[in-house]
């Protein structure tokens, strides 16, 4: 009797993939470290729970970019409490081989294709509902996965 042993191999189109500038004045994707509130890395402890995504540096009213060519899924709602309506918003999207949301982003639009460098939207004011914090993108892979090594 023989045996036929199928070796798969599995090629994640996303390897390589780097994200471009996210936010007008900070072309380097610098990432938020620690403030009062916390810490912007992902798995960090935050009230309890761990932080699951990436915090960019992005100031308040910023304009914030596609990091690659990107395909928009739709809205985010990051907050059920009414008190934080003010920063209440982000997206979904695809590209890349990667599904990922951005938080506290108000979007020009929730649908459609956007390219590199374009215009997604703008940082919502973050130091209205957070005095003090260090105002950022919050990215987030769709897994909860770790978005550090595409930045």
């Amino acid at each position: 009797m023989k045996r036929v042993v199928v070796l798969l191999a599995v090629l994640c189109v996303c390897d390589g993939v780097k994200f471009g500038r996210l936010c007008s004045g900070n072309s380097a994707n610098t990432f938020r470290t620690s403030d009062s509130w916390g810490e912007g890395h992902h798995g960090a402890s935050w009230g309890g729970q761990h932080h699951e995504g990436l915090d960019i540096n992005c100031n308040d009213g910023a304009i914030v970019y596609a990091p690659f060519d990107v395909t928009l899924n739709g809205k985010v709602t990051v907050y059920t409490d009414p008190s934080k309506a003010a920063i209440n918003n982000g997206i979904k999207m695809r590209g890349g081989g990667l599904c990922f949301k951005l938080l506290y982003v108000r979007p020009d639009r929730y649908s459609g294709s956007v390219r590199k460098g374009q215009r997604i939207g703008v940082m919502t004011p973050m130091q209205t509902v957070y005095p003090g914090i260090t105002s950022h993108v919050h990215v987030e892979m769709c897994d909860k996965s770790d978005p550090t090594p595409y930045f």
